[in-house]
């Protein structure tokens, strides 16, 4: 049985980190850690709050995912992010049950951090990220 955690975080899509970044600093959230992934044409700046953080996603180019997120419907939330025990056995579990993932194993996110993507037509349209914590 998938066993959730947390929420981990919410990822927006950003025209600009620093730019969004600076809203959250009037609410008292400063950047935490921020890094490139190339491999998916993205600026990531994570914001802790609490338990969970808010990630902003901006895009390195305009081949990626997010470019054409914000292409499409503007700035805005992307996804929402669980945390899981077992990333590998929640992703077996569910393409068991017939749910529609995009990523059919784990594969490294942000911050060490192994990920996997449900389709949202499998979530009432919404992108589920399941994150499983770094060792």
């Amino acid at each position: 049985m998938i066993k959730v955690k947390r929420v981990e975080h919410v990822g927006l899509a950003v025209n600009n980190c620093s730019e969004a970044a600076t809203f959250y600093r009037l609410l008292g959230i400063e950047t935490g850690c921020t890094e490139e992934l190339p491999e998916s044409a993205l600026k990531v700046a994570m914001l802790p709050i609490g338990e969970g953080q808010i990630e902003l996603l901006e895009p390195t180019g305009p081949e990626g995912t997010v470019a054409k997120f914000l292409e499409k419907r503007g700035e805005g939330i992307h996804h929402l992010a669980l945390c899981v025990d077992d990333l590998g056995g929640a992703v077996k579990e569910l393409m068991a049950a017939g749910v529609r993932m995009i990523d059919k194993s784990p594969r490294p996110g942000a911050n060490g951090k192994m990920v996997a993507f449900v389709h949202p037509e499998a979530t009432h349209g919404v992108l589920l990220e399941l994150v499983q914590d770094a060792p």
